[in-house]
């Protein structure tokens, strides 16, 4: 896929329900698809991933949450397990299949019922200097005309 000349990147967001409940407490589960899921993605991974169990003022709400940073964004996760919930978020500049992305994601985590939101992220952004250019010309030529 190649990058356009406009437009910053895709936005994956998926909220899962009915998710397996062993999947959505098993910390070393979530490291695991945050560290091997760049790659699959064909994408730069600059950290290891961070992951914790969660666990807050409402009892049930306690979970796991997990974050990468890849050189083209994130990859967050937070789970609920005794909601059997979780929501995921992935963005990145460089283009990716969001559908792989559903298949990988219901696999994983045994996802039931999901709900996905896919957004192109800074439709505005110059992705060349030639573009970027004309992009600051036109601004100057308005910011004078507007004196």
């Amino acid at each position: 896929m190649g990058k356009p000349e406009f437009g910053f990147g895709v936005h994956l967001i998926l909220d899962g329900y009915g998710c397996e409940r062993a999947a959505l407490e098993d910390i070393n589960l979530i490291y695991n698809f945050l560290d091997n899921y760049p790659s699959q993605m064909e994408m730069t991974k600059i950290m290891p991933p961070y992951v914790f169990r969660y666990s807050g003022a409402v009892p049930e709400d306690w979970g796991v949450s997990g974050f990468v940073l890849i050189a083209e964004s994130h990859i967050s996760i937070h789970t609920f397990p005794e909601k059997q919930y979780l929501s995921i978020d992935m963005f990145s500049c460089k283009p990716f299949d969001t559908d792989v992305a559903v298949e990988t994601i219901k696999m994983y985590f045994k996802v039931q019922k999901f709900d996905i939101k896919v957004l192109d992220r800074g439709q505005e952004f110059p992705n060349t200097i030639k573009e970027s250019a004309q992009v600051v010309r036109m601004d100057r030529m308005l910011k004078q005309r507007s004196r």
